[in-house]
């Protein structure tokens, strides 16, 4: 199971380039137009040093991580405010992202000139966001046109659905109109099945990775403050990242790797900074199975129900669900060994309404 995290940007940010450093691959930057290309895709490892930890204990032949599969959208976002919204195949993309990376450009180069003719990273990052407020815009203006037509001969109780959907949508658009993104709302279950159901795309969490040069790399810590001091909201946050230089490193071996990276005073890996953002960002957490022939690790909702745990790995476990066998991953490595927790009382038995928090190591015992 994957994380989906789409990337996308204003013209020659530099969209590519740190799809290249996240996923290790090898696209070619210089190709990449507007005109709806099909997206590059990889996927990446989600670091998660516990497995190792918990292989050790269980003795599996077999450790599987969990992915992020990372999408670079092959169009730029900058059209959307022409169009007053996205085309139907650019939209499709996005909507079934989990998160979104925005790439603003920092770094200079004179062989590529910026399409506006300066560096501005805040002027940027606003028109990115006002580009995604436009497309939301676009799809409840002409969701409220149908509602329009359909309540001119609804019926009860179809009336009263759609006038629910008409209120629920307005406050929305208001909001928007007002500089607020659907993702700092609190919304009732009504409105969350609503957005839900459009993938609204301010309602999604939004990583900005502002895109620097090897020269600004001493200031990083410098721009993210002040970058975040006016753009930091509810499920939105902005980093640094060099993407030229992460992009060299990821083709390296891991000892090379180490070395460029200390050079540049870098003590951590731009990929896996940008993963664990997104996993905060998305609200997400780590649970464990583990058994004779492998341990693995799961994304999971936070405050997700055991039941709805067991049917992200099958759809037959969701079914036939009897109950969750569940240890923390803590009280694992302090007992040693299933069995020795089995004695001790530290395996719980756990029903389906059990919220399952991170780092659980659950066997879930089920009947199809």
């Amino acid at each position: 199971m994957s994380t989906n995290i789409g990337i996308i940007g204003l013209p020659r940010s530099g969209k590519t380039t740190v799809f290249n450093a996240l996923t290790g691959g090898k696209a070619d930057t210089a190709s990449r137009s507007t005109d709806g290309l099909a997206p590059h895709v990889g996927v990446a490892k989600v670091p998660e040093p516990r497995l190792m930890i918990l292989e050790k204990i269980i003795g599996a032949p077999r450790v599987v991580y969990a992915e992020a599969k990372y999408m670079d959208i092959g169009a730029s976002v900058k059209s959307l405010a022409e169009d007053k919204g996205l085309g139907g195949r650019l939209l499709n993309q996005l909507s079934t992202m989990d998160t979104m990376v925005c790439v603003a450009r920092a770094f200079k180069d004179d062989s590529l000139p910026h399409p506006d003719g300066s560096l501005d990273v805040k002027r940027d990052i606003g028109t990115l966001n006002l580009e995604l407020v436009f497309s939301d815009l676009a799809i409840m203006e002409r969701r409220l046109q149908r509602l329009e037509e359909t309540l001119k001969g609804a019926k009860q109780p179809e009336r009263q659905a759609a006038m629910q959907e008409k209120e629920i949508l307005l406050h929305l658009k208001a909001s928007l109109e007002n500089d607020k993104p659907i993702r700092e709302l609190p919304l009732e279950p009504a409105a969350s099945r609503i957005v839900n159901s459009y993938q609204f795309l301010t309602a999604k969490p939004l990583l900005i990775v502002v895109n620097i040069g090897e020269d600004q790399l001493p200031q990083t810590a410098a721009i993210e403050k002040e970058l975040n001091a006016l753009f930091n909201g509810q499920s939105c946050r902005v980093i640094t990242l060099c993407g030229k230089l992460e992009m060299e490193i990821a083709q390296l071996e891991e000892s090379a790797a180490k070395e460029i990276r200390a050079v540049y005073g870098i003590t951590e890996p731009g990929a896996e900074r940008v993963i664990k953002m997104s996993y905060e960002l998305s609200d997400l957490i780590t649970f464990f199975t583990a058994g004779p022939n492998e341990v693995r690790a799961w994304p999971l909702k936070r405050d997700t129900t055991a039941l709805k745990a067991a049917g992200k790995i099958h759809s037959d476990m969701e079914k036939g669900f009897i109950r969750a066998e569940n240890i923390a991953l803590d009280d694992l490595i302090k007992c040693g060994s299933i069995a020795e927790a089995r004695k001790k009382g530290l395996l719980r038995l756990e029903g389906k309404e059990y919220i399952v928090k991170d780092g659980d190591v659950i066997t879930f015992l089920f009947n199809v």
